[in-house]
């Protein structure tokens, strides 16, 4: 599976408003971004995306920032992916229908393209945030 940027950022960005969910405080674009090497102005794309997508809302002001829309448990990751990709179309073959050994690959890269987006969909926000969290838990330092 190829990522584009945008789209690892919107989900970087996703996961982090998922794991300060619970504080009900916005978070800010400038936090996200430094914290993940992300160029904010790009950011600010993303969320205005995924706000346009109904999935974050925005507080101006001094404590402003952004946050998810409903529970993190409710938005999936493919979901988002799919705000920011567009629509999975799948894999096209440029030879399908030519030949039967074509139709048959044709129809295992459809197969194989439909499952991807089930695991994408089954993934949501809230088991992402605990993984995250799991994963600070067992950092150790020296």
């Amino acid at each position: 599976m190829k990522l584009s940027a945008k789209t690892e950022y919107a989900c970087i960005a996703m996961l982090e408003l998922a794991r300060r969910y619970e504080r009900g405080e916005p978070v800010r674009i400038r936090d996200i971004a430094d914290e993940h090497g992300i160029p904010s102005r790009f950011l600010v794309q993303i969320l205005l995306q995924l706000k346009g997508a109904g999935y974050v809302a925005s507080t101006r002001g001094a404590a402003g920032g952004y946050q998810l829309v409903k529970s993190p448990a409710k938005i999936s990751l493919g979901e988002v992916m799919s705000v920011i990709e567009g629509k999975e179309e799948g894999h096209t073959a440029t030879s399908a229908g030519k030949s039967p050994t074509a139709r048959v690959l044709a129809t295992i890269w459809r197969d194989i393209a439909a499952r991807e987006q089930a695991m994408l969909r089954a993934i949501d926000f809230a088991e992402l945030a605990e993984k995250a969290k799991q994963t600070a838990d067992e950092m150790y330092y020296i």
